[in-house]
C-alpha cells in the first residue's frame, strides 16, 4: 500500500488535491491539506500529486 504524505511547511492549501480525491485529502480549518487515507480506487494518488502545484503530496 502506497504512504501519502503532505509536506504542511510546503502546502499553500489551494484544495486542488480535495477536490481531485476528496476520498483522501481534505482541506482542513487550519487551512493545509491533510491525509484521511492511504488508498483511493477511483484515482491515481501519484498523478493527484503531480498536480499539487508546490509539490507538498509525496507518494512512496
Amino acid at each position: 500500500m502506497a504512504k501519502v504524505k503532505v509536506d504542511v511547511s510546503t502546502c499553500v492549501g489551494c484544495g486542488l488535491c480535495e477536490q481531485s480525491c476528496p476520498e483522501v485529502f481534505e482541506v482542513q480549518g487550519d487551512g493545509i491539506a491533510h491525509v484521511k487515507a492511504h488508498s483511493c480506487s477511483l484515482h491515481n494518488l501519484e498523478e493527484i500529486a503531480q498536480l499539487c502545484p508546490v509539490a507538498a503530496i509525496k507518494v512512496e
